[in-house]
């Protein structure tokens, strides 16, 4: 990076998930290059873990909506970025990024947002909030299907849309890295016996509706209904986040299937990388389109073929009947006949599927990758900003 490069990426906070880790990874990479990376934000779990990586913590009250804190954040992110010398500054949340280009512009530094999600947009009020995501110097996309979108949707210029999809961390991924102990931890608290011999299918993912542990458990009933047997063990791993209403219908639906043995909800689960190595295979069947998708990623990273749903991102990272298959949204038939499909592959198909994944995510999805072309970013911006 050039000489006295700082960084000052923005976040509501930095308490868990697929945005506040590629913060980290970003800010990781910037001090591997020479650079100050800062992020402000209202704190949380994950500051330790920046700090760290060499990273600098902010504090400031950026996960609130109230527009008179979000004036007063804007002050204040112009004293940092004036006190700190900032050269460039990242947003990756919409309320902060109100605040963010605002103290930006005033600074006469150049901005740039990350696209993390398709936002819904019910309304022009709405859209032009989301918008906010594009007002910067250049926009970040985490998948080309969230590029589409950024273009279609606000009518941005393409060539300042730029697609990087979220990286993952092939060291923590790794399947040589985990030890025969967190297995044996991760298959204790999941209940799993050395006898086990049904297919494990793990969905990883918090336990809200969109991410469709409900279809998947319709799936599943049905699709034990047309073979018979008990081929097939489904591990749904998250929390609720307190919501437990979702929780407590997916119990019901589970024992009105007489699925009581064929379906655990083993809670948050820390050790991902073991648990899909516990797993056979996994499944990302969400509702809705996903932006990117990192649970229909890591999984292949661990050698792990998936089951996703067929949209979104997930159109991009899993090659149907290559890596994982590819089903239907919301089709309860098309989920069981994936899910008899995956129990028919064998374990030598499922094996090799598994490969070819973690071959494929190695070249397109690692975190370096992912962080090396966001400097370029940087780079581009700062020398554009030097030419005007």
């Amino acid at each position: 990076m050039p000489p006295d490069f700082t960084l000052l990426q923005v976040v509501p906070a930095l308490q868990t998930g697929g945005v506040e880790q590629t913060t980290l990874d970003v800010a990781a990479a910037v001090v591997k290059a020479g650079g100050r990376a800062l992020v402000a934000s209202a704190g949380g779990r994950l500051e330790l873990g920046l700090v760290e990586r060499g990273g600098e913590a902010v504090h400031m009250p950026l996960d609130r909506k109230n527009p008179l804190v979000m004036i007063a954040n804007a002050r204040r992110l112009l004293a940092l970025i004036q006190r700190q010398q900032v050269s460039l500054v990242h947003v990756r949340s919409r309320a902060p990024a109100f605040s963010a280009l605002w103290a930006a512009r005033r600074a006469g530094v150049p901005a740039i947002a990350t696209y993390h999600g398709v936002y819904n947009a019910r309304s022009a009020l709405k859209r032009w909030y989301n918008g906010v995501m594009t007002r910067g110097d250049l926009t970040i996309a985490n998948s080309e299907f969230t590029r589409e979108h950024v273009i279609a949707e606000h009518g941005v210029d393409p060539k300042r849309v730029i697609a990087i999809p979220r990286g993952v961390d092939l060291i923590r991924f790794d399947p040589a890295a985990v030890t025969p102990e967190r297995l044996a931890a991760i298959r204790a608290a999941w209940g799993i016996g050395p006898g086990e011999r049904r297919l494990i299918l793990l969905l990883a993912g918090r336990l809200t509706r969109w991410k469709g542990q409900a279809l998947l458990i319709e799936a599943l009933a049905r699709m034990k209904a047309e073979r018979g047997g008990d081929e097939l063990l489904l591990v749904l791993a998250g929390d609720d986040q307190g919501r437990s209403d979702y929780t407590d219908e997916l119990r019901r639906m589970i024992a009105d299937a007489g699925l009581g043995d064929a379906v655990r909800l083993v809670g948050h689960v820390s050790d991902m990388p073991a648990a899909y190595l516990v797993a056979d295979a996994a499944a990302a069947p969400s509702l809705d389109p996903e932006a990117f998708g990192r649970t229909a990623v890591e999984p292949q990273a661990m050698g792990r073929p998936v089951l996703a749903a067929d949209h979104g991102a997930v159109r991009e990272t899993v090659v149907d009947g290559e890596t994982g298959w590819r089903a239907a949204p919301r089709d309860v038939a098309a989920w069981a006949a994936a899910l008899a499909a995956l129990i028919d592959a064998g374990p030598d198909r499922r094996a090799a599927m598994g490969e070819a994944g973690r071959a494929r995510v190695q070249a397109l999805y690692g975190v370096d990758r992912m962080t090396e072309r966001t400097l370029e970013v940087y780079r581009q911006v700062l020398a554009e900003q030097v030419g005007r």
